[in-house]
């Protein structure tokens, strides 16, 4: 069964869909089966994936809305290297349509069902809003990854997030939990990028990745190209750091798996 991540912030601009895309190639790299979901209507994590959402037959929109199944929406094999349902500006109506259906919080993980045992990571990106296309991916979703600048605001930010993170688990989704967080555009020149970085170790200790992730010409670029930095220029720094991003990530989940076997013996 697929290990699903929420990519989040509410906060705009922080590395969500960069995160996302770079994440999903690099773990499709290491020869996981991975599935990424645009869930934002600006469908930039499309794009960035190489599939233009002008074209796009079936989305993630006519998934939620019961226009398709999940299967009938995937993109298999993207130039990115990973399977994708797309977004495009269609999801925009999806919400208020969404008031309208039974368990309307539940659509996406109710159509995540029939098709997540088929990948090792379903990767979900959203736009920088608590919204209800955000709740559905957090209801369904066995962790958050929140990515962050190490800046002043930020802080505020992720204690807001984390006290709808702690909402959800409550009421709609007992299993959903912080994965990680972690530190985007980072440049340690600058003492409140230290700052900020030492405050949130301090706080949340092995929750925030060791891996950061450096601001980057090339990271910057790839969208531009329909590409994830790993194929646009995979010496670069934005590059390897995704694919060092990977490499924990995975590592946390074996552990994370021989500590529950332990428990379960």
């Amino acid at each position: 069964m697929a290990k699903i991540l929420t990519i989040t912030n509410q906060k705009g601009g922080v590395g969500k869909t960069t995160t996302c895309v770079n994440l999903s190639a690099s773990l499709a790299a290491t020869k996981r089966r991975v599935l990424m979901i645009d869930m934002d209507p600006q469908g930039n994590a499309t794009m960035g994936s190489g599939v233009d959402k002008h074209t796009l037959e079936l989305s993630v929109y006519d998934v939620l809305t019961g226009g398709c199944s999940a299967e009938e929406a995937i993109i298999a094999k993207t130039p990115a290297g990973y399977d994708l349902i797309g977004a495009n500006a269609d999801l925009t109506a999806a919400e208020v349509e969404l008031l309208q259906l039974p368990r309307r919080e539940f659509r996406l993980k109710m159509a995540l069902q029939s098709c997540a045992d088929k990948y090792d990571f379903i990767l979900i990106d959203n736009p920088p809003s608590l919204n209800l296309l955000t709740v559905n991916a957090l209801a369904s979703s066995d962790g958050v990854i929140i990515p962050m600048q190490c800046e002043y605001y930020a802080l505020e930010g992720i204690s807001a997030l984390i006290g709808t993170v702690e909402k959800i688990n409550s009421r709609l989704n007992p299993s959903l939990k912080i994965e990680g967080i972690l530190r985007t555009m980072f440049d340690p020149r600058m003492s409140l990028t230290k700052d900020v970085s030492e405050h949130l170790m301090e706080y949340f200790g092995d929750k925030v990745y060791r891996t950061v992730i450096p601001r980057n010409v090339r990271l910057a670029e790839a969208p531009s190209h329909g590409l994830p930095a790993l194929m646009y220029d995979k010496n670069s720094r934005g590059a390897v750091a995704y694919l060092a991003l990977a490499g924990e990530l995975t590592r946390r989940q074996r552990k994370q798996q021989e500590e529950q076997e332990l428990q379960d013996a």
